[in-house]
């Protein structure tokens, strides 16, 4: 009615309330208000704001409202606003804005920067691999009176390590003990990280021992990189002891830290031992995630225990678990790899019952299974359901299916469904070449298939040509008895950086028993291969052929022996052998 006046903390108590609400439209009302009447607004109130709009991914509108602040409110920024609003374009990963926004504002001299300033640009900066630069921004501090904390030097080590510099991280951990800031977990985590993925052990270990010297006690975060580590060195049973001592520490591990153990196993082929860990991990309260399953499964088919895995399904479904889309994937796509595709069809069938829609990876597995089992019209109905059933067909779908026509010799198909692919805009893989290109050399059309091979070289990386390619080539090159061409191919093959296997070795060995006269063995041909191969430094390939001329009876020239030796005994490659050697006996 008039009588009551509201004051200016109303106000401010009304944009708390919004901004917390994310009323952004409400809140809006209240500042044109505040405006209209010429109220007093606070940096503070402002601040308040900038994290709203953060909280509510809206960048724009921070950037925007700091502009706004002086000119229409008259509350002139400081540094408390600027940084509010920095951390804010960080946070939604605007790292190029939040360089530019620094640079208007600290290096045009508008706002002196304080240690919080630094610590946020120094990691937009990491987070773009401006590592160099975020180096010189630090050495800036003492400049500014700025003193880095444990915040800025745990940064700037993890952009070290992700540029592959662990050495200089290293020694900013004695620089920053030297400087009186002491490290924190977090800083040892990084460290560690970084020396696990680089695949040192050794020093991350002794990082351990130094983080216990400290007084840092390692947490579920430290436990679970050198678990990953030990995993990717394929060090399961050191990685299944720490996590004995992780649990024996009173440290509890997480669903990363067994999904870490399990994957692992299954890829060494120990999927038996994996569904232990699994049980364990039940047994202390951890509900295995969609992932954990769906490498289990993989690992089981792989393994040739189909009945393992399809008890584990049963088991799972029973615990109460909802398979979702890559669940249900990793089980059509194992019981297609293991030549039963008609149940893999049933799978797919009750996926579709329960709610789940099956995606392109779904489909492809389906498709690539009834193709190899040579229902060849069952495949195809299943590429007539991918788009009826709302699911779009991609790259891999599109690979698949010409993998399959061109090896039933529908090369005409192949070539509709090529153009279909090329008209929505997907772009062949290595696989959809090269499966065309097997059409073309199965039909006698090689330089068709060639001159598709000089539109792959034109392609990215995700289309070059690799040995498979090429060995479809020498074949087709070869049953046109033109075995010059097959030659300069496969020089140009080994020009690209592309090493030829077995199968290489096979078709140009026949060549020289079938097609020459009189018949060559092929130990000219081999040993020339070793040869150019020692000269471009790629041992493993050359070794490869060498095991290929002996497997075939062939007695190398001693020239080749010695340079392949020669190249192997190399003192690295002997202590690495040596190494191996002393792991396998002792274990």
């Amino acid at each position: 009615m008039g009588s009551y006046k509201q004051g200016d903390s109303t106000f401010y108590n009304h944009i708390e309330n919004f901004a917390n609400l994310g009323d952004f439209m409400s809140l809006e009302s209240v500042l044109d208000q505040m405006k209209r009447e010429q109220r007093v607004l606070t940096e503070k109130i402002f601040i308040v704001i900038f994290k709203a709009y953060g909280k509510a991914h809206l960048p724009d509108k921070a950037l925007d409202l700091f502009n706004r602040m002086f000119e229409e409110f008259h509350c002139r920024q400081s540094i408390r606003s600027f940084n509010s609003v920095l951390n804010v374009l960080i946070q939604e990963h605007c790292f190029d804005r939040a360089l530019l926004f620094y640079s208007n504002g600290i290096e045009k001299g508008i706002f002196s920067p304080n240690f919080l300033t630094f610590n946020l640009i120094i990691k937009a900066m990491c987070k773009m691999g401006l590592v160099d630069k975020a180096i010189s921004t630090f050495r800036e501090m003492s400049y500014k009176d700025c003193t880095p904390d444990v915040f800025t030097y745990s940064t700037l080590m993890d952009g070290l390590c992700k540029e592959g510099r662990i050495d200089e991280a290293i020694s900013l951990l004695d620089e920053m003990q030297i400087e009186g800031c002491f490290p924190n977990p977090v800083t040892f985590n990084v460290l560690i990280n970084g020396l696990c993925q680089k695949g040192d052990l050794a020093r991350a270990s002794k990082l351990v021992d130094n983080m216990f010297l400290k007084g840092c006690v390692p947490n579920e975060v430290t436990y679970n990189i050198l678990i990953h580590g030990l995993c990717l060195k394929g060090k399961l049973e050191k990685a299944v002891s720490l996590l004995e001592r992780m649990v024996s520490s009173k440290c509890v591990p997480n669903d990363v830290t067994y999904g870490t153990i399990i994957n692992g196993l299954v890829k060494q082929g120990k999927t038996v031992d994996a569904v232990r860990v699994l049980v364990f991990m039940e047994e202390r309260g951890h509900r295995p995630n969609e992932f954990v399953y769906s490498a289990l499964f993989s690992g089981l088919f792989k393994e040739g225990d189909v009945e393992g895995a399809m008890k584990l399904w049963e088991e799972m479904i029973e615990k109460g678990f909802k398979p979702n889309v890559v669940v249900y994937s990793a089980l059509v796509d194992g019981l297609c790899r293991a030549g039963k595709p008609d149940d893999a069809k049933e799978i797919l069938s009750q996926m579709v019952t329960k709610g789940c829609t099956p995606n392109a990876y779904t489909y492809s597995s389906l498709m690539r299974g009834f193709f190899k089992t040579g229902n060849f019209h069952k495949a195809i109905l299943v590429w007539k359901d991918i788009e009826s059933n709302g699911c779009t067909p991609n790259e891999v779908c599109y690979s698949v299916l010409l993998q399959g026509l061109c090896d039933y010799g529908k090369l005409k198909e192949g070539l509709m469904v090529w153009k279909h692919m090329l008209g929505r805009g997907c772009k062949p893989d290595v696989v959809a070449y090269s499966s065309l290109i097997h059409g073309f050399c199965k039909a006698g059309l090689v330089h068709d298939g060639l001159r598709l091979l000089n539109e792959m070289l034109c392609q990215d990386a995700d289309s070059q040509p690799d040995v498979i390619t090429y060995n479809i080539l020498f074949e087709g090159l070869c049953k046109l008895n033109n075995i010059s061409r097959a030659i300069d191919l496969l020089n140009s093959m080994l020009d690209r950086g592309c090493d030829p296997d077995l199968i290489t070795c096979n078709i140009f060995l026949r060549i020289f028993q079938e097609k020459l006269s009189p018949q060559q063995d092929g130990r000219d041909f081999l040993d020339g291969l070793v040869l150019q191969l020692c000269k471009r430094q790629r041992v493993a390939a050359a070794s490869l052929i060498v095991e290929v001329i002996l497997q075939k009876y062939i007695s190398p020239k001693a020239s080749t022996w010695g340079r392949i030796v020669k190249e192997l005994c190399k003192q690295k490659k002997v202590q690495a052998a040596i190494e191996i050697c002393r792991s396998k006996l002792f274990n």
